[in-house]
């Protein structure tokens, strides 16, 4: 399955597709050639997704953003430590991706098909997401192994 990214929006589309079916915008035939994605494109996708707590998230989209956070968060400090803002942006940095971080982590529970509430129990959350994607579509979508 050939695979292209849309000239519009930057999601990923079948290579035969006349029109984007997230944004509309028409693939002329030069564009169906295979490249790569655009570095970090996955994570401006994820951001994009902010409050999206339906649908399912697959295991490492869910890992690189915990990945990803964790060490911007990691250099956050230095940026307030040079600007002489105290915490300011820490702070801010944490409170910016508080609604993204739960959206994929609901997303992810959603991917092994257990409802975004099991978030609530720390130990049994992290046993489910580290498991493995239920295969085929389930109650809250199709795979996105399979898309």
């Amino acid at each position: 399955m050939n695979m292209v990214f849309c000239r519009g929006c930057a999601k990923e589309i079948h290579n035969s597709a006349v029109a984007c079916p997230a944004c509309g915008a028409p693939q002329p035939a030069a564009t169906f050639t295979a490249a790569p994605a655009p570095a970090g494109i996955w994570y401006v996708e994820l951001l994009k997704k902010y409050a999206l707590f339906s649908g399912r998230s697959r295991r490492q989209e869910y890992w690189l953003f915990i990945l990803v956070t964790f060490l911007v968060y990691m250099l956050v400090p230095y940026l307030d430590r040079e600007l002489r803002t105290g915490t300011l942006f820490s702070y801010l940095y944490s409170v910016a991706l508080l609604v993204p971080g739960i959206a994929v982590a609901v997303r992810r529970m959603h991917d092994t098909d257990r409802s975004g509430w099991w978030l609530l129990f720390p130990l049994v959350n992290l046993i489910f997401l580290c498991q493995d994607s239920q295969r085929g579509p389930n109650r809250f979508g199709p795979n996105p192994k399979n898309a």
